[in-house]
């Protein structure tokens, strides 16, 4: 047994260590097969008695409450809690009273997995429960949850709630804070519908690959890795615009696929590297139809998770139904700034940035300059759902040219509570100008901008075998549940968010103590004790550390020598 385990789960490998000792697998291998479930129990027994008088449930034990032959806990499943009613002769009719007397009581902990068989009823202070007519063990735990207390109201003490704990752990932070479950059913909820809406319209979902060889359909920084077998470099993805547009290209009305994404960028409350999109190109339309699309399947995707069209985004209400307000990019520069951007050449608009004080560097053209512009002072007041429209063509390398506006392209992006959420093209299909694009963009990660897109060959043969008129869009999918949600990062949205490594406490060697004379077998007992490093020894208290050393071989039940005192005070000399 390693003694550098926390005493808990000292204990807890000692009791699996019993329970297999009686005969009981602690992690058994057959199905169990449960029929029912703590909500729907609790939801429906009153109304329909005679459906629960036999019920097989199994969840986690998460309270627990011995009273001599007669006991009450709590087990958690997936829907909620139930409470359970354990008496002795019940679940032991015979003889042996083992499984009541010492498993439950003795060997089995909160966080224990455990099915249960029985029949539902009212305890006399009106409680729904189990009584427990058979139990099975069906994993033991062996790290304790951290415990979280809960007063009548409802309100959290003690609870698991540092957030670099709660996503590092996600595993704990769902288990002892249930409630924030809810956060990713409506996730799955947003995709359900979303995906629904597209198949009714008759699109075809379609995977495109991740591993590519060129970085192509936005402007970021890709992650690079090697393929030892083909010796060729390869991207993953930051988008799958082009290979969905070169589905288009073969003859497919309609293409769209959720999908991870990965920028090489930096993090912060809306920003993940690792992130998901849904991204879908319908032939035969334009920017204009996909506004009123968007419009529609937003505001089924908010009436299919919150029943309504209009949701709580922290103090604003955000109402999802059309029609959404729209405002040109220029448009929108000039009225949160009273500055006229649309006739400004480069070196102007370096000089509006300085004015504005907006950090801008020598790699920016135009397009990253009315972006910064953009950024820094309109996007923080759209707060109803706004589409900004007609962008500079310097930004938008594979949106098609503006039909009546020169310079300008067929886009729109959503903004909505000050974020992006959306954008979408009318996609450049003329083969020349995107070639055409696609150069200019080399011109810029010359200048040092590497989030400028790289010429993707392929890409324009397909184009020049024809592409119909098509409209495309990208939906990002984490900021569009942060909305529905309530949520004000992306961390909280996604099951395991990207996070820096974690930190490890520096432990010394067994060498470095036994260097000032500790035994090497009394060296785990420091460590157990918090002494990870000599010097944390050394800054201790002499008399405490001897006084503490002979408690944990008695706590430990350790048979070696206990060293004198005169040993250890040298110690610290």
């Amino acid at each position: 047994m390693s003694i550098a385990l926390s005493e808990q789960e000292i204990i807890r490998r000692e009791s699996l260590q019993q329970l297999r000792a009686l005969g009981i697998n602690p992690y058994p291998a057959e199905e169990y097969k449960v029929t029912d479930f703590a909500q729907d129990i609790t939801d429906n027994f009153e109304a329909n008695p005679d459906t629960y008088k036999s019920v097989t449930i199994a969840g986690r034990i998460m309270t627990r409450r011995i009273m001599g032959s007669a006991s009450f806990a709590e087990i958690q499943d997936s829907t909620g809690r139930m409470q359970i009613y354990l008496k002795r002769d019940d679940i032991c009719p015979g003889e042996d009273k083992t499984l009541y007397n010492t498993v439950f009581k003795k060997l089995l902990d909160i966080g224990d997995y455990v099915g249960i068989k029985g029949y539902v009823f009212l305890t006399q202070t009106g409680e729904i429960s189990v009584h427990v007519q058979e139990m099975t063990i069906l994993s033991k735990s062996l790290k304790p949850l951290p415990v979280v207390k809960r007063d009548e109201e409802g309100n959290m003490h003690d609870g698991f709630t540092d957030a670099e704990m709660r996503y590092r752990q996600r595993y704990v932070d769902l288990t002892v804070n249930p409630e924030y479950k809810q956060i990713f059913i409506k996730r799955s909820k947003v995709i359900s519908a979303m995906r629904n809406y597209f198949n009714n319209q008759g699109w075809m979902e379609v995977e495109t690959p991740i591993l590519q060889p060129v970085h192509g359909g936005a402007a970021a920084r890709p992650f690079a890795t090697h393929h030892n077998t083909l010796d060729m470099p390869l991207f993953l993805r930051i988008a799958n615009e082009l290979y969905l547009k070169r589905l288009i290209v073969a003859g497919f009305d309609g293409v769209y696929e959720f999908g991870k994404m990965f920028r090489n960028e930096g993090m912060d409350r809306t920003h993940n590297p690792e992130f998901t999109a849904m991204e879908i190109y319908v032939a035969y339309k334009d920017y204009i139809w996909m506004m009123e699309m968007v419009e529609n399947c937003l505001e089924e995707v908010a009436r299919a998770v919150h029943g309504i069209a209009a949701v709580q985004v922290g103090a604003n209400e955000i109402n999802f139904a059309g029609p959404y307000t729209r405002l040109s990019m220029y448009d929108s520069i000039l009225k949160y700034t009273g500055i006229d951007v649309s006739e400004m050449d480069e070196a102007g608009l370096r000089e509006t940035c300085a004015d504005l004080k907006i950090e801008v560097d020598a790699s920016m053209g135009k397009g990253k300059l009315i972006d910064e512009i953009f950024s820094a002072k309109v996007e923080a007041n759209l707060i109803q759902p706004t589409y900004i429209t007609d962008y500079p063509i310097e930004m938008t390398p594979l949106a098609k040219k503006h039909r009546t506006k020169d310079g300008l392209v067929e886009r729109f992006e959503l903004f909505v509570n000050g974020k992006e959420i959306a954008n979408a093209y009318s996609e450049l299909n003329d083969p020349i100008d995107q070639r055409e694009r696609l150069e200019e963009q080399l011109i810029l990660a010359g200048r040092g901008d590497d989030e400028a897109m790289a010429m993707d060959d392929d890409f324009l043969r397909a184009l020049e075998y024809g592409m119909p008129p098509t409209s495309g869009l990208g939906i990002g999918i984490d900021r569009l549940v942060m909305l529905l949600t309530n949520q004000s990062t992306i961390q909280e949205v996604l099951f395991f968010p990207q996070m820096r490594p974690e930190k490890k406490a520096k432990v010394a060697s067994v060498d470095d103590f036994t260097n000032i004379g500790v035994p090497a077998e009394w060296v785990p007992v420091l460590n157990k004790m918090g002494f990870n490093t000599v010097e944390e020894l050394k800054a201790g208290n002499p008399n405490k550390v001897f006084n503490d050393l002979g408690g944990m071989r008695k706590k430990l039940k350790l048979e070696i020598t206990m060293p004198a005192k005169e040993v250890v005070m040298a110690w610290f000399e």
